[in-house]
């Protein structure tokens, strides 16, 4: 028993994916092709890949949401877990990065899973309230640019069930948050959303400290 955290050292993160991690080799060549990539700091670390599979299969996710996919290692990871008829709504800006997730998602046969939409997610969520999506997905991921987080989150929280989750990327921000001279819009954003969830009596809270710090909100009934 414990009452306080282990802080994970690197020797603690190589032990903890040398006994946990099972990463196919398909996702493992994308992980290693995106490191060659400028912006390869965007992409999620495998055990946090694995986790969210995890928890769609708790879940029995059938339809689930991702905003931001960049090279598509969290999408191919979920897209994986769920059933083959399960799907997943992705957001994305970028054709370069996504062609990248394109090429893997066919290799994997999943890609008639994945419905991807090019544009703003604003514009992408809006237009699902719109058509009466409204609390039809189990899963929501976010990972985008910082700044509109409160609004994915506003905009996944309608959408997705009671009892759904949405799982929020980047909210421990490279320890920049405890930096109180550290002002930029991004910073500023992720302080705001941390603060705000706390108080949201909307949904069940947990910050779990992975990969850069991931928050889950649990939609209450």
């Amino acid at each position: 028993m414990s009452t306080e955290q282990t802080a994970v050292a690197q020797n603690f993160s190589d032990y903890i994916r040398g006994v946990t991690l099972r990463e196919p080799g398909l996702l493992k060549r994308l992980r290693e092709e995106t490191a060659l990539l400028p912006n390869s700091m965007m992409q999620i670390m495998p055990e946090q890949g694995q986790f969210m599979a995890l928890l769609v299969r708790l879940l029995r996710a059938q339809r689930t949401l991702e905003v931001g996919v960049f090279t598509g290692y969290s999408s191919l990871s979920v897209a994986l877990a769920l059933p083959d008829d399960g799907q997943i709504v992705a957001c994305d800006v970028s054709e370069e990065f996504t062609s990248v997730a394109r090429r893997y998602w066919r290799e994997a046969a999943i890609e008639h899973k994945i419905d991807l939409r090019l544009g703003p997610a604003v514009a992408t969520l809006d237009s699902l309230l719109a058509q009466g999506a409204a609390g039809s997905f189990d899963f929501a991921f976010i990972d985008a640019d910082k700044v509109n987080y409160d609004r994915y989150y506003e905009r996944s929280l309608r959408l997705v069930r009671p009892g759904g989750l949405i799982a929020i990327d980047n909210v421990l921000w490279h320890g920049k948050i405890l930096d109180p001279s550290i002002q930029d819009d991004d910073t500023q954003a992720i302080r705001a959303l941390n603060q705000k969830l706390h108080r949201d009596e909307r949904v069940w809270l947990s910050v779990i400290p992975i990969g850069d710090g991931l928050t889950l909100a649990c939609k209450r009934g």
